[in-house]
């Protein structure tokens, strides 16, 4: 009773950039035809029975129906029973407390699927839920949201004046996005701050980079690593990384610091073919598990080029998705030390199942499968954790200190 779409978008992150966006991963596409159904307020409820699960006894929240229907004051709020129908199912997903299972009503679906096709301008930010608030991922380079000073771990207690608590990630999304030359206002909470701070953002157009390197000095004065930043796994990575990878091979470098700080993730794939490059062929990058206990391994195919290079990657907050899975595919093949704090901690899978109906279609986004690294770490439970954690402060940034890069240089030094 569905045509399954074959094309999988493993878009790990959607940004809040031209498109709006918010924070989805392995997007697959499903649609449940159900027929025609008439837009008008119901008079009665039919298909109790259909699909009726055999071990849920439906009875409780018949009886609850029933009751609301004779005793209910406002009677009227009760005549559009599709309204009563989507509450319930609201109701059911959210009490999975996954931020990213989402049911979106038909006027909800269809804002979702403009931000997909990109019609909107955006601040430039990846936002999560991080134990049930809503948090800035990170802050993309060049943004207005950088511009201004939004920093990654920011709660966001307020869009526009209005309070996010329990406002879901689609809704903020919806809520920051906007046309480019408007202005959102967020306010936020950090931990060195006693109130929350408001910022005011001119929506844009985000252009977003992908890769930048440039040699440093080691401990000694020689510039003899490279400090390899990697910002977001977008479908033009691929092409930027090998342009990169070519000029470190020619440029003398004897080691790497990877800076996957503030990298929000992306591509799934272009995360599994970076990794080959520093590992080789047939090495395990990651692996999803899914809810019928089967397990697709994801392994590199090709590469090399960098792999006899020492190598220290940073991570903070702001390193979600895609860029966990090759800090943690790096370290568990070959024991790559890892610097910083630890990162978002976003490793699942989404897919998006559509209910189309002759006027418009509801949508539900479920998560279907976590990531796990070779050495099975689940990366939605845990993140990954740095060998050595060391933090970089407001003050650090403001005066041009960057604490985490000095340990990666003194660890590649010995």
């Amino acid at each position: 009773m569905f045509d399954k779409l074959s094309k999988k978008i493993i878009f790990v992150v959607l940004i809040i950039a031209l498109a709006g966006g918010g924070f989805y991963a392995g997007i697959r596409y499903e649609q449940f035809h159900l027929g025609k159904i008439d837009d008008r307020p119901a008079t009665e409820i039919i298909n109790k029975e259909n699909d009726k699960p055999s071990t849920i006894d439906f009875s409780l929240f018949w009886n609850v129906l029933s009751q609301l229907e004779e005793r209910y004051v406002d009677q009227d709020k009760l005549q559009d029973k599709k309204k009563l129908v989507y509450g319930a199912i609201e109701g059911m997903v959210n009490s999975l407390g996954d931020p990213y299972t989402v049911f979106m009503k038909p006027e909800e679906s269809k804002k979702f699927e403009e931000q997909i096709n990109g019609a909107f301008g955006g601040v430039g930010i990846e936002i999560g839920m991080r134990q049930g608030i809503l948090t800035v991922i990170a802050p993309i380079k060049n943004t207005p949201a950088e511009k201004v000073g939004i920093q990654a771990g920011d709660i966001i207690v307020k869009i526009d004046d209005q309070d996010t608590a329990g406002i879901n990630i689609d809704e903020a999304v919806t809520k920051i996005r906007g046309k480019k030359g408007t202005v959102v206002k967020l306010a936020v909470m950090r931990p060195d701050l006693k109130a929350p701070k408001e910022y005011s953002i001119v929506r844009d157009e985000i252009k977003i980079p992908t890769v930048d390197w440039k040699l440093i000095a080691d401990k000694n004065g020689k510039q003899t690593i490279a400090h390899l930043q990697l910002f977001v796994f977008n479908r033009n990575v691929d092409q930027e990384f090998k342009k990169v990878v070519k000029e470190i091979i020619d440029s003398g470098a004897e080691s790497i610091v990877l800076d996957l700080r503030n990298n929000p993730g992306g591509l799934l794939d272009s995360s599994v073919n970076i990794a080959g490059t520093f590992l080789g062929p047939d090495q395990v990058v990651v692996s999803e598990r899914f809810a019928d206990k089967t397990e697709t391994v994801l392994k590199t195919t090709n590469g090399s080029e960098l792999k006899k290079y020492p190598i220290v990657i940073l991570i903070n907050k702001g390193s979600a998705s895609a860029s966990e899975i090759l800090a943690g595919a790096l370290r568990d093949n070959r024991q790559v030390k890892i610097v910083g704090e630890t990162s978002f901690g976003k490793g699942s899978v989404q897919e998006l199942l559509d209910f189309p109906s002759s006027s418009n279609k509801s949508t539900l986004k479920v998560t279907i499968a976590k990531w796990y690294t070779p050495s099975g770490t689940s990366i939605s439970d845990n993140g990954i954790k740095p060998d050595f954690e060391v933090t970089r402060n407001e003050e650090d940034v403001t005066n041009n200190r960057d604490p985490q890069l000095d340990k990666a240089i003194e660890l590649l030094s010995q």
